[in-house]
């Protein structure tokens, strides 16, 4: 059984005058935070506070670099070269970094529609894992576990996490269910707490058709944004800690 295991939360979403989540509390909960930066969410007054804020309370900062799509909150698929992949990466990488002490991040998490489309594209995968290598080859890689981004972490020695959902159905071949479909998202929160600790003491996940998915869950994401956030995270701390799992980030 898996005795330690991290609880990481997309934040810093927020930009002008629109405000998603509350991040000043998830941040007393999650071991990480994925910073969004300024494409898909996210602005530098965002960002700065936020870093300043996970810096303050120990929680290790990511970068959430996403899709250029501020309307569609980068969940909308767009069909970028990899070329054009990597060097959007790198500049939303290096615009985090600016505000983060000794210019350092812990790892990196590609959001929405970039997160799925590097979850099956081999390519594209590659792309960012050579962008982060060229910036900072210790950051560690979160991506959906068994994915394309994981075997591109591997083929690039780059370290990684292999991330699963709290509150999101999976399909038999491992994918997230998309949102705009019926049920990809879970409500329930004592179901959302019981597949979690099934798939970190058992290593599995039950799919929506009912069968089941081997995975190695190294980093369980819960989104910010979700209506029960502060309530979900505090009670799933709760019980992974009475489960004898220890909530800790990841280490290379």
């Amino acid at each position: 059984m898996i005795k330690k295991v991290d609880l990481n939360s997309d934040l810093g979403e927020s930009f002008g005058r629109y405000h998603l989540g509350d991040d000043p509390a998830i941040l007393t909960i999650v071991s990480s935070a994925n910073i969004a930066c300024g494409f898909h969410a996210g602005d530098p007054v965002t960002m700065a506070n936020t870093v300043r804020l996970a810096e303050q309370l120990g929680v290790e900062i990511g970068a959430h670099p996403g899709l250029p799509d501020r309307v569609g909150f980068g969940r909308r698929v767009m069909m970028l070269s990899p070329e054009e992949a990597k060097a959007d990466l790198k500049y939303q990488l290096g615009a985090l970094m600016a505000f983060t002490k000794n210019n350092k991040v812990h790892h990196i998490k590609p959001h929405g529609a970039l997160y799925n489309q590097a979850a099956t594209d081999l390519t594209l995968a590659v792309a960012l894992c050579e962008g982060v290598k060229e910036v900072d080859s210790e950051i560690i890689i979160y991506g959906l576990a068994n994915s394309a981004l994981i075997e591109a972490a591997k083929l690039l020695s780059l370290s990684y996490a292999q991330e699963v959902f709290a509150d999101r159905h999976y399909n038999r071949d491992g994918s997230l269910v998309p949102r705009r479909e019926a049920g990809a998202l879970i409500n329930d929160e004592q179901v959302i707490i019981d597949r979690v600790i099934t798939m970190v003491k058992e290593r599995r996940v039950q799919a929506i058709d009912g069968s089941w998915l081997a995975l190695h869950p190294d980093t369980i994401c819960l989104h910010g944004d979700h209506p029960k956030a502060i309530k979900l995270a505090s009670r799933l701390a709760g019980a992974l800690t009475n489960a004898g799992i220890t909530i800790a980030p990841i280490r290379n």
